[in-house]
């Protein structure tokens, strides 16, 4: 049997990552050969992964990279099966090493193949399975250009890149401030102009009979019942509909007996309101039309454009 020193030990821990004990035996398998330890090891790796293929791995740390002149970044979730792996220091490393190599990178395709320290990251994970014993994967990745790209990542969990379309004095601020809005908010798309019609027409159609199920409930219990919108988003407000608002507006307010001198008054918080209530699905996932969290006087646009700047678009991952 080759001795084996502590000093082996040491260097094969330090190049896999693996505990002390499977470092020693692999050693003492391969008869001292450093490189056919590694390979003992990835083999282990393999069939732990094999064993663990179909756990789910909905913990993990969701990582972020930005180049140097803030024109490109990435987004990386590396999943794992529990959290107490995730909140290890060497497992948040292993996260940031990828996702460094991952930033030039533009699919989770390319990342699975680049080169990591002579193996590919799609074998660092299997090898790394084998070490900590839990499945790992790269879960959600995503890659964005823009003149300007500036991000957020809120507890290892969520991350966000938002592009402006210029560099400013204050874009990191701007870029910062909505990516925090994208990671809190979860926006699907930039602007309502931005929603398929037919998505929109199923969603309302769903949403509306949702709501008329829970009003029948509600008019059994004796409960005052919800509103039932029009529309549930700006893209179905045409001139038409909200002309039509209008009329119905100056209707109610002469039925009322409101003298027609103070209807301008009148109408103007009328139509805000309307627009309101039928616009609930652009403040659910069109960023731009979102109540801004930071001051939910202004929408998220408007606060863009309070700053002079202008959103080009966004990217978020979370760990699931």
């Amino acid at each position: 049997m080759a001795k084996i020193s502590a000093a082996e030990v040491g260097k094969l821990r330090k190049t896999t990552g693996a505990g002390m004990m499977d470092c020693k035996k692999a050693l003492v398998e391969a008869e001292g050969d450093f490189d056919k330890a590694i390979e003992i090891l990835r083999k282990k790796g393999q069939k732990v992964a094999a064993k663990r293929a179909d756990r789910d791995s909905s913990e993990g740390v969701v990582v972020s990279k930005i180049n140097d002149d803030n024109t490109r970044g990435i987004l990386l979730s590396l999943n794992c099966e529990t959290d107490f792996v995730a909140k290890n220091d060497s497992y948040v490393e292993l996260a940031n090493k990828i996702a460094d190599i991952a930033l030039p990178l533009n699919t989770k395709e390319e990342v699975l193949a680049a080169d990591f320290d002579g193996i590919t990251v799609e074998e660092k994970l299997v090898e790394q399975t084998g070490v900590i014993g839990e499945k790992l994967e790269i879960g959600g990745f995503e890659a964005f250009e823009a003149p300007f790209v500036g991000g957020y990542v809120h507890g290892n969990k969520i991350g966000a890149l938002t592009g402006l379309s210029t560099k400013s004095d204050n874009a990191e601020e701007v870029a910062k401030s909505v990516s925090m809005q994208v990671a809190s908010m979860g926006a699907t798309t930039l602007s309502y102009k931005d929603f398929d019609p037919a998505f929109v027409q199923a969603e309302t159609e769903a949403r509306i009979a949702a709501i008329e199920k829970d009003n029948i409930e509600l008019g059994r219990l004796g409960k005052p019942q919800k509103n039932v919108p029009e529309f549930i988003s700006r893209a179905q407000l045409t001139d038409e509909a909200i002309a039509n608002a209008k009329k119905r507006f100056e209707d109610e307010l002469a039925a009322e007996g409101k003298p027609e001198a103070i209807w301008d008054r009148i109408i103007p918080g009328k139509i805000e309101r309307y627009i309101s209530d039928n616009s609930t699905l652009d403040k659910e996932q069109a960023l731009l039309d979102q109540d801004f969290i930071m001051d939910d006087k202004k929408t998220v646009a408007q606060y863009v454009e309070s700053k002079g700047a202008e959103v080009v678009g966004f990217k978020r991952v979370s760990i699931a």
